[in-house]
């Protein structure tokens, strides 16, 4: 009861809560279909209750802010729902449409008691963003501008955005590591969250740090592991899709098991189911590049081989006919040499024969010039000085001269000329 302290009516704490409490059960008896952002669910294994962080948000700002609660029953229930209809569970950070009765307790406040969230609610809610956001790089341009770009035949060098521990990370660096090919891949992991609301900004930092060092990578692969609608709804994001799009090199995805494209896969140059999927895909770049070498090489070999074996041929029967030919040459010149030279032998003793008469009648010649044959015949021959003399201008009186002879020389002294 209420006291009366100077005049004043006085309720207790416990009067007014109580009073809160009958009139929030007399005006609030039935169950209600509520719209709200579930912040966090806050399930609590010991007990298996939730008490789930209820906010709507306008503008990105918290306009109202409830908590509630979800009892181990109800939830278990409601999970397999979602595991049944999302193939994944309940979890923190979607909108979700609950039925709920509202309750004001003395000692705990306001709350919600959850009995039901439908879950194809949340998959409408999903499905609504991901129409806007194509929509909204559409217009814009944008949503093909990451497939338009060219891709590397050879895709050595990958910046991966991944969580370290990523059961699918460790698939995809399986396969392309003991590949038995041998392709050689270099990638650098760049950690972020993929999962949540948090996984958008995560990821976007991680591409900005990417693009400023573009010219080190051929192609940057998004890996997770598998999810259902729900885990993957961030991918839907448009700021996380338009961020794929504008991307300056290729963007590779392989985010989950899935069937309905996320946005940022669509958007992405190439999209993968799985992890192991894109491995897959750029091993077969590598094939799609080595395989025309290989072949090309084995070509030439072929050729090579074949054109060698040809001129060993050509060579072969060149070399026949050359010795054919030197041996049967070597014969003829053989012959015509001797041929020549009997010619020679007998053009040479010929040719002697002639010379030895030319020569004989030549000696007669010769021996007729023979001054002793004039001397003999009583011919004489006057010198002068050493000199034959012709004229009787080559000698004065007093001048010395020589008579030679056949048989003696003599002596006289110019006295006279006439």
């Amino acid at each position: 009861m209420p006291e009366s302290i100077q005049d004043r009516t006085v309720y207790s704490l416990l009067e007014v809560a109580k009073s809160i409490q009958k009139t929030l059960a007399d005006r609030y008896r039935s169950l209600y279909w509520v719209k709200a952002e579930m912040n966090k669910l806050n399930h609590y294994k010991h007990s298996g209750h939730c008490y789930p962080e209820l906010v709507e948000k306008r503008e990105g700002k918290v306009v109202a802010e409830i908590r509630s609660i979800l009892w181990k029953s109800d939830f278990e229930r409601i999970n397999q729902q979602f595991v049944t209809l999302l193939n994944e569970p309940l979890r923190d950070g979607i909108s979700i449409l609950f039925q709920a009765g509202i309750s004001y307790d003395p000692l705990h406040g306001l709350s919600l008691r959850i009995v039901d969230i439908d879950p194809a609610f949340v998959l409408g809610e999903l499905e609504k963003e991901k129409k806007e956001s194509i929509r909204r790089l559409q217009e814009e341009g944008l949503f093909d501008a990451n497939r338009r770009l060219s891709f590397p035949p050879v895709p050595k060098r990958l910046a991966i955005i991944s969580v370290e521990t990523s059961k699918g990370l460790s698939d995809f660096y399986k396969i392309i590591g003991q590949n038995p090919w041998g392709y050689r891949f270099e990638t650098t992991l760049y950690p972020a969250l993929l999962q949540g609301d948090k996984s958008i900004p995560s990821i976007i930092r991680q591409l900005a740090v990417i693009a400023e060092q573009s010219e080190r990578y051929d192609a940057v692969a998004i890996i997770r592991g598998g999810g259902g609608e729900v885990g993957l709804s961030s991918y839907n994001n448009y700021a996380l899709a338009k961020a794929i799009a504008i991307f300056p090199i290729p963007v590779l995805t392989g985010i989950g098991h899935s069937t309905n494209e996320t946005v940022s896969e669509m958007v992405s140059f190439k999209n993968a189911i799985t992890p192991s999927e894109l491995a897959d895909f750029l091993i077969q770049k590598f094939h799609n590049f080595a395989i025309p070498v290989d072949q090309a090489r084995e070509k030439l070999i072929s050729s090579a081989t074949a054109t060698f074996v040809q001129e060993r041929e050509v060579l072969h029967r060149l070399a026949q006919q050359l010795s054919w030919s030197s041996g049967n040459l070597v014969a003829t010149e053989r012959h015509q040499l001797h041929l020549l030279t009997q010619r020679l032998q007998l053009f040479g003793r010929h040719f002697l024969k002639e010379q030895q008469a030319s020569l004989a009648h030549i000696q007669k010649i010769v021996d007729m010039a023979d001054p002793k044959l004039l001397l003999k015949k009583g011919y004489s021959i006057t010198q002068v000085r050493g000199k034959a003399l012709q004229h009787a201008e080559q000698v004065q009186e007093g001048d010395l001269i020589e008579t030679l002879l056949f048989d003696g020389k003599i002596t006289s002294t110019v006295t006279t000329k006439s």
